[in-house]
Order: structure tokens, then C-alpha cells, then sequence
């Protein structure tokens, strides 16, 4: 399932969230045909969450090519992602991919969640 419309970066990803998906992509028991799918999902304490996970390739997927590595986003997740860097944190009390979001009008305390 491979998808021609390969897009320049309307998301991107910082050398530490690179990393970590490199890594997570690489523990995959059978990473063919999969890679980092970035989107955003209803719900969330303030209107919408971000959903990160390795996931199959989908035929109408948005592919993202940074540094020879491909992000998946589909279609409708696409519109509310443009201009957003994600980047990948690990400290004490928290570890995980963090968003910065331009279009956000707010957000809640753990970032994962927003409202356009």
C-alpha cells in the first residue's frame, strides 16, 4: 500500500522525537509496512487529543518524509498538524512526545490535548 502523495514536512519532528521513533519503529516485531502514524483524535479536556503509534500504511495517508524517515497522517488529522514541531521528552515526570502547536487558541496542562 504505497501512497504517491508524499508531501513536504507540514509537521515536523525534532532530532530527540526522530530518535525515538526510530527506536520505536525498530522494536517493532514486523515494522514492513508501517511507520510512525502522527494524528489527532476528538476528545481530550480541550476539544481534541494528539494520538501518536507505529500503524500500517493506509491508502489515503498523507506521507511525510523527514531525514530519509516516513510520518503518516491522515487526511483530516492533516488540517489541524500544519505548522506543529513535535518533539520527544524524557525528564522526571514526564516522558513522551510533546506537541507545539501554532494553531492552538489553548491547550490543556499536559499538552496532549487542544483546541483550534
Amino acid at each position: 500500500m504505497s501512497n504517491p502523495d508524499t508531501t513536504e514536512t507540514p509537521l515536523t519532528l525534532t532530532p530527540a522525537a526522530l530518535a525515538m521513533a526510530k527506536k520505536f519503529l525498530a522494536e517493532e516485531a514486523d515494522p514492513a509496512g508501517k511507520a510512525l502514524r502522527v494524528g489527532v483524535e476528538t476528545g481530550g479536556c480541550t476539544g481534541f487529543s494528539y494520538a501518536v503509534s507505529i500503524d500500517a500504511r493506509k491508502s489515503d495517508d498523507v506521507i511525510i518524509s523527514q531525514d530519509e524517515f516516513e510520518v503518516v497522517v491522515d487526511p483530516v488529522s492533516l488540517q489541524f498538524l500544519k505548522g506543529v514541531t513535535v518533539d520527544y521528552v524524557d525528564s522526571i515526570g514526564q516522558a513522551g512526545f510533546k506537541f507545539d502547536n501554532p494553531n492552538a487558541q489553548s491547550s490543556c496542562g499536559c499538552g496532549m490535548s487542544f483546541d483550534v
